[in-house]
């Protein structure tokens, strides 16, 4: 298992920073680098100047568009965009749905929905979760029932990352419930825009419209839009889940914000002194970086075993586990840091509509939100208790 970078792999480094030097704007950078929200343009903004250059299917076949990247590429340019400040190019298109068409969808879902998902034509949002459905999944309710040509949806999903902008939603539904109930699960994709389909908002714990429920009623969808066979969903989401922990450890992003707590905790003085030269404070900030830095060589190696085309594994959980614990303590960190000045709440500095804070400190005006808005890490994607009892079973064997 080698974990250096070659002299090819610095070359495609280099050339990765001089193009995101020439090609990130800097008002997307400025939003990202000083914790602001991004909108929708935004969003779209930057996903289509990337396409441009051919980069969104960073993990995709040549074949279907994508760049033919080993596994060590990718994690270079996801590490040089967070280093740089990027808008994220959105998952649940290019790295969830996506895979589980390549690998299991017909030649025609293939050839309609992969370039509409690499120039971001169609926006999709992922329907898995259920009121009464989500670290147990299998149990979900959302039926869908056969009837000529169509099926008809009717149910529930919750949690949906930013549904109210999506033309497309991927979606586990029921189709049969005599037997186990992993079994009766089916993989449907379903147009944003159909009869019957309503988006309520969840305004979340930093007063944000992220995320949001949406209901079926009586929705037809063709049964062209189920991929592969019907009931067989169970192995499609597992495959895409894989996927999706996976790209959550966000390792370069993670060394970005350990940058800026540091710099934030050198500007902040405690009894005449920076707050990173206090004892106790300089010791939680080594902690932290320690399980960083092991952080990143896990993920070295789980990309080494990816090199060797097994692809993502229970591995994944360790990865999903480790990096949103460690996100979660920097926005702590950052907080602590910076005190009552983190407190006050300002939509408008974190909309990008006011230049500066009213509290007239902004680096720390948006911390709070941050924080608040990174206690879901711990659960989307399977919650962390979830992912201890598959490393139980899968890696442990117990």
């Amino acid at each position: 298992m080698d974990l250096t970078y070659t002299t090819d792999d610095e070359a495609f480094r280099l050339m990765v920073r001089s193009y995101l030097e020439q090609h990130l704007p800097a008002d997307l950078q400025h939003k990202v680098l000083n914790h602001k929200r991004l909108s929708k343009d935004d969003l779209v903004r930057w996903h289509r100047i990337v396409a441009q250059q051919g980069w969104v299917g960073t993990g995709w076949p040549v074949e279907f568009g994508g760049t033919g990247w080993s596994p060590v590429q990718r994690h270079i340019w996801e590490e040089e965009c967070a280093h740089a400040g990027t808008p994220p190019i959105l998952p649940f298109g290019v790295n969830m749905v996506a895979p589980v068409i390549m690998a299991f969808g017909n030649a025609a879902q293939k050839a309609h929905y992969l370039p509409r998902i690499l120039s971001c034509e169609d926006w999709w949002c992922q329907g898995y979760s259920e009121p009464g459905s989500g670290s147990d999944l299998a149990s979900l309710k959302t039926r869908a029932e056969r009837q000529g040509d169509n099926y008809i949806v009717n149910g529930q999903k919750t949690w949906t990352t930013l549904g109210q902008h999506a033309d497309m939603i991927f979606c586990l539904v029921r189709t049969d419930s005599s037997g186990r109930k992993q079994e009766g699960i089916s993989f449907l994709l379903i147009d944003m825009k159909s009869p019957g389909i309503t988006v309520r908002p969840i305004i979340t714990l930093d007063e944000d419209h992220e995320v949001n429920e949406v209901f079926f009623d009586n929705v037809s969808v063709p049964v062209h839009n189920l991929i592969g066979e019907e009931n067989k969903g169970w192995t499609y989401a597992k495959y895409l889940l894989g996927h999706e922990r996976t790209n959550i450890a966000a390792v370069g992003r993670a060394k970005r914000e350990m940058v800026f707590l540091k710099r934030i905790a050198l500007d902040q003085q405690k009894n005449g002194a920076p707050l990173l030269d206090d004892a106790v404070f300089a010791a939680k900030v080594a902690s932290l970086e320690i399980e960083l830095m092991a952080l990143e060589v896990t993920v070295l190696r789980v990309i080494s075993l990816d090199n060797a085309k097994r692809g993502p594994g229970p591995e994944a959980s360790m990865l999903k586990i480790k990096g949103t614990e460690v996100q979660q303590a920097l926005t702590e960190l950052m907080l602590e840091a910076v005190g009552p000045y983190g407190l006050p709440f300002d939509p408008a500095f974190l909309e990008g509509s006011s230049e500066h804070s009213l509290a007239e400190d902004d680096d720390a005006a948006p911390l709070a939100s941050y924080y608040f808005n990174y206690r879901k890490t711990s659960i989307y994607g399977g919650s962390n208790e979830i992912q201890k009892n598959i490393i139980t079973q899968m890696i442990l064997g117990l």
